[in-house]
């Protein structure tokens, strides 16, 4: 009783002055203890195990991230080098549902290693490395309203407990400025996982597997969407399909990583 008195008092009788400068002083402690401990406990590059502040160091980056080779501007899929086309062939036969796609580089080791760790040992912090080299690509020239990731199934959700894309698709908001929506699209159909299938079934497989719970938030917005990996194209194809129907104006992919042709 006693000491609470005592410490009301104390809080009343403190001069304006001085109160100033202990919340001054409390919100400069909230910048600074981060860096220090940045600097005391710094993290390790997950690839070369050197010190970086990111799950994957600036060199590791530079060495395994190729943003800058020629894409098809539909698919991402990697072109031939001396390739004056903007589509692949695929793309010009059967124009998929989305409109672009942008990849920050090819599924092949090391990436692949890394999204693995991310999707299936719960490595979050590589979700931020990947959402900050999606964010650090040349600026889209349609740049989204809103951001969304692949959705997954309730169940995949509960077995694995969260949402790489998701994770990854936060992240990128935050650089880019802006909204991400976790339940604008939620998937229906809780079906075999596309990599364990043949090519030729997966379309099949991803036929009206997702809806759209609000379609106010996709009406006329300029949709980007956010995924790990593209491999055949399937799954985005058949999401932007959902999305179209609801009104979106346009919808663009965002992925880590794609698969090359083989």
């Amino acid at each position: 009783m006693y000491s609470s008195v005592l410490c009301t008092h104390l809080i009343v009788v403190m001069p304006m002055n001085k109160i100033r400068i202990v919340q001054s002083a409390a919100h400069r402690l909230r910048f600074i203890l981060p860096w220090l401990l940045d600097k005391l406990l710094p993290g390790s590059c997950l690839l070369c195990g050197g010190v970086s502040r990111d799950a994957l160091c600036s060199s590791c980056c530079t060495r395994h991230i190729d943003w800058h080779v020629l894409r098809c501007a539909v698919c991402a899929i990697r072109l031939p080098g001396l390739s004056h086309n903007a589509l692949c062939g695929a793309c010009l036969a059967h124009p998929p549902a989305f409109d672009a796609t942008y990849a920050a580089t090819d599924y092949e080791a090391p990436i692949d290693y890394l999204v693995q760790h991310l999707k299936f040992h719960a490595r979050l912090p590589l979700a931020q490395a990947f959402g900050r080299i999606l964010s650090d690509m040349p600026t889209p020239p349609v740049m989204p309203d809103l951001l969304i990731a692949v959705p997954l199934s309730l169940e995949r959700l509960a077995e694995r407990g969260f949402n790489q894309s998701l994770e990854i698709a936060h992240t990128l908001a935050v650089r880019w400025k802006r909204p991400v929506s976790g339940t604008a699209c939620i998937r229906v159909k809780h079906n075999q996982a596309q990599a364990s299938l043949p090519l030729h079934q997966r379309r099949v497989n991803m036929r009206n597997a997702y809806a759209v719970q609000n379609s106010q938030l996709i009406a006329n917005k300029r949709i980007g969407v956010v995924d790990d990996v593209m491999t055949t194209g399937h799954t985005l194809s058949e999401l932007a399909h959902c999305l179209k129907r609801h009104g979106a104006a346009h919808v663009t992919n965002f992925v880590v990583a794609r698969t090359p042709m083989r």
